[in-house]
């Protein structure tokens, strides 16, 4: 194979950035050779923008059954990435998935059961902020030992702010039955998996949730998550679609130093003794271990879900080592299933990793009661999950 032939499902935001991506040439060795979408309109602007070489579809089983592509990328709403990906499989395509790999992680094990059995199929997942340096220089100095042990993670991450309408886009956002969650399962993905890759996954989590606080959803629009890992370090995870101005503040601390990320500067405090034998040592019931505060320059711009298709490309043509592949999904979705599960029980400890039946037997709990939305609420399309889709 000299190029890799892609097929995009779900023509909405992160479906028509791919394809642009895709269709000007921005990915060598790759193109876009089909797509597919419930809404006509969409193909109609796949047609009127990129020409008619791309082969267009309404049903991705259709698609998938072409011989068109050699890999899919999935963006279409949470519940769907899950089943393509298992139909892509057994069709013998590659596939590339939108975030979340999921809505609940007993459906993706069943996902990764199928795809391994297809070892020669490439599974990646467009967790695009694994592609910046910045992300990458913290996980290399947390793993080479630069801060030391792990004590305290916190991410404030309250700048993902949404307008009611934003919610009212679409039948299938903010419900249960259509996307499975809110905040942490449509915004936060990335996120959660920024913090577990930097970091590791915690062994419990305990999350604090208010569900439609700031909007008229059944879903969260406000989170908190305390996390506890294997070796006593602690973790806070607050998030939030409710609050203008927001903050985006992530700050790693080690017994050697802390690393602070926010407004795109990475500052790294050093001190030039672990903390553990200065506390130990010193004579003084005052003082500190001297330190020194720096911020870490990288000059490299992030190349984001460009990185991400350029790596999985390469993966699939020259075997360049995968950045962000598909079965890492499930660590961010399985701190957010806990997280839920977590707060429907009254703010008990849900431990990691876990089997996810109790969180999904919930789910159902919680899609059986939903409302969903009337008519007059919805300005855009409508999800039907039983096998086809609007837009992402």
């Amino acid at each position: 194979m000299e190029k890799v032939r892609f097929g995009i499902v779900g023509i909405g935001n992160m479906g028509t950035g791919h394809l642009d991506s895709l269709g000007h040439g921005h990915i060598a060795n790759a193109e876009v050779t089909a797509v597919c979408d419930i809404n006509e309109d969409r193909l109609k602007f796949v047609s009127d923008n990129y020409g008619d070489g791309i082969a267009r579809f309404t049903d991705y089983k259709e698609l998938l059954a072409s011989g068109l592509i050699d890999a899919v990328i999935i963006a279409t709403p949470h519940y769907l990435h899950p089943v393509i990906a298992i139909e892509a499989f057994e069709a013998g395509i590659h596939v590339l998935s939108e975030k979340p790999i999921g809505v609940y992680t007993k459906k993706v094990m069943e996902m990764y059961e199928v795809a391994a059995k297809h070892p020669e199929l490439t599974f990646g997942i467009m967790y695009n902020q694994r592609s910046n340096p910045k992300h990458q220089k913290m996980r290399q100095m947390m793993q080479d030992g630069t801060l030391g042990e792990l004590q305290r993670v916190v991410w404030i991450i309250t700048n993902w702010y949404r307008s009611q309408a934003y919610y009212n886009s679409s039948a299938w956002r903010a419900t249960w039955e259509g996307e499975g969650g809110g905040v942490l399962l449509n915004q936060c993905p990335h996120n959660l998996d920024l913090w577990q890759w930097i970091v590791g996954m915690p062994k419990r989590v305990c999350g604090f949730l208010s569900f439609g606080k700031y909007h008229n959803i059944e879903v969260e629009d406000d989170a908190t998550i305390y996390a506890e890992y294997a070796n006593g370090a602690t973790g806070l995870f607050i998030t939030t679609t409710g609050e203008a101005p927001g903050t985006n503040r992530l700050e790693i601390t080690g017994t050697k130093g802390k690393l602070v990320f926010e407004n795109n500067k990475l500052m790294w405090t050093h001190l030039e003794e672990d903390v553990r034998d200065f506390t130990m040592n010193t004579p003084s019931g005052f003082g500190t271990p001297k330190m020194t505060t720096e911020e870490i320059v990288i000059d490299e711009a992030s190349p984001e879900h460009r990185g991400i298709l350029r790596n999985y490309t390469n993966h699939i043509l020259n075997g360049e080592p995968l950045l962000a592949p598909g079965t890492d999904g499930i660590n961010g979705l399985s701190i957010s299933n806990a997280a839920h599960l977590s707060a429907w029980k009254n703010n008990k400890w849900v431990d990691l990793p876990n089997d996810g039946e109790e969180f999904w037997e919930e789910l159902q709990k919680k899609i059986a009661a939903s409302k969903g939305k009337d008519e007059s609420q919805v300005t855009g399309g409508v999800a039907d999950l039983s096998g086809t889709y609007n837009s992402k």
